[in-house]
């Protein structure tokens, strides 16, 4: 499988400085492996690692343009992220990022619930630029949505219309899309 198109992950830990092989990491290996979608990861306990790591995507990385998903893999719910103990809204976070995320689909893994209203939604990927967001209404501890982001990350490889995307997660993974309540705003 040739894909052009990458996935950038950000998870937030305790200690960035120390090395930790966490289960993200060692599925986003899982998926370079059997489907061949290249990936980065970074670590951040800070905003501020947040920021440098897509900072450092953007601007030291060529292949930018290709990333078609930005992983984040952060506690939080509603409309805020939690970063060592710190909480930051998902406007903060729009104003951070403004203009920076073009094209980008923003997905948060289910340690985080994402539920927001049309417009907090709208506000993020207008100032962003992203091309859409897309999370779970369901922050379950106890079920991970790895399984069904590995495969929601292989349709973005795939397909460029989000709604085609979620139509086509829903038919496969119907079940799972419903639990997790998987959602995706654009």
């Amino acid at each position: 499988m040739d894909n052009d198109k990458f996935i950038f992950c950000l998870e937030a830990v305790p200690d960035a400085e120390a090395y930790t092989n966490t289960e993200v990491f060692q599925n986003l290996g899982q998926i370079a492996f059997e489907q061949g979608i290249t990936s980065i990861y970074r670590t951040c306990d800070a905003i501020e690692g947040l920021e440098e790591g897509l900072n450092a995507l953007r601007y030291d990385d060529h292949n930018f343009k290709d990333y078609e998903v930005i992983y984040l893999v952060m506690p939080g719910g509603g409309n805020s992220i939690c970063v060592n103990d710190y909480y930051y809204s998902l406007e903060e976070m729009a104003e951070l990022f403004e203009g920076k995320l073009t094209g980008k689909i923003v997905h948060f893994a289910n340690i985080k619930e994402l539920d927001l209203d049309v417009e907090e939604a709208q506000y993020f990927i207008d100032v962003t630029g992203a091309r859409a967001l897309s999370g779970y209404g369901v922050a379950a501890h106890t079920v991970s949505s790895i399984h069904l982001d590995k495969a929601f990350f292989s349709l973005c490889q795939d397909e460029d219309n989000v709604i085609h995307i979620v139509e086509e997660l829903h038919e496969k993974h119907y079940n799972l899309c419903k639990q997790l309540d998987f959602r995706l705003y654009y």
